[in-house]
């Protein structure tokens, strides 16, 4: 699948732990999107040619809307795009709730908003076209984990197995980390080189959970 002409995704990486943040910018109206609030808006900025009209939240882990406040109080018009019951955590002006499957436009950019919850409950992938953004959902090599309070494991099976590995394989992931032997990946690469994604069912997935959190090493 050829990269689109319609769009280009920009990805940024710092924050707390490796996170990756992206400016997506309309090739044709120039308006910008923005994907987590985990990077330093100085950052951004000298990317940044018009106000970006919306800030597309994966989920409330500290670290992913670190620096909200700085965007709001920057961009006193963008519109903040989430799981509808993030919206009392943020506790900001302009919130938009987005219920799972839906279908949103940003300019000329159609968006479609999946509700994936299992790392955290309000977890919530957005697809553009031959792309995803998954936050903490899915990252390349592994999926996200399931230690915090309001995590599932269940839940994380259904949302990887159900909801995105079904997508078309050539299908552009980018994570909310880099964790990674590179930052971003096809959903087909990304099942050939994890364990957590070739499971024969959800049993044996939470058997690999399992064995992947005795063997795990920091920051992977």
């Amino acid at each position: 699948m050829k990269p689109s002409t319609d769009f280009a995704v920009r990805s940024f990486i710092g924050g707390y732990d490796k996170n990756l943040a992206y400016i997506i910018t309309c090739m044709q109206t120039g308006i910008h999107i923005i994907v987590d609030a985990a990077i330093k808006l100085d950052r951004l900025k000298p990317f940044i040619r018009s106000e970006p009209v919306a800030l597309l939240i994966t989920h409330t882990h500290g670290d992913h809307i670190a620096f909200l406040d700085d965007y709001t109080q920057a961009f006193a018009n963008i519109v903040i795009v989430g799981h509808p019951e993030s919206q009392a955590i943020l506790d900001v002006d302009g919130f938009k709730p987005i219920e799972n499957d839906s279908r949103f436009s940003v300019g000329r950019l159609k968006l479609r908003a999946i509700h994936t919850p299992g790392h955290y409950f309000d977890s919530v992938c957005y697809t553009l076209e031959n792309v995803i953004f998954t936050g903490d959902t899915l990252f390349v090599g592994r999926t996200g984990r399931t230690i915090s309070t309001r995590s599932n494991i269940n839940d994380l099976y259904d949302s990887v197995y159900n909801k995105i590995i079904p997508l078309p394989p050539q299908t552009r992931i980018y994570p909310g980390h880099d964790y990674g032997p590179e930052p971003s990946i096809t959903v087909e690469k990304n099942i050939e080189i994890s364990p957590l994604l070739q499971a024969k069912n959800e049993e044996d997935f939470i058997s690999r959970m399992e064995q992947y959190e005795r063997t795990r090493k920091p920051g992977k």
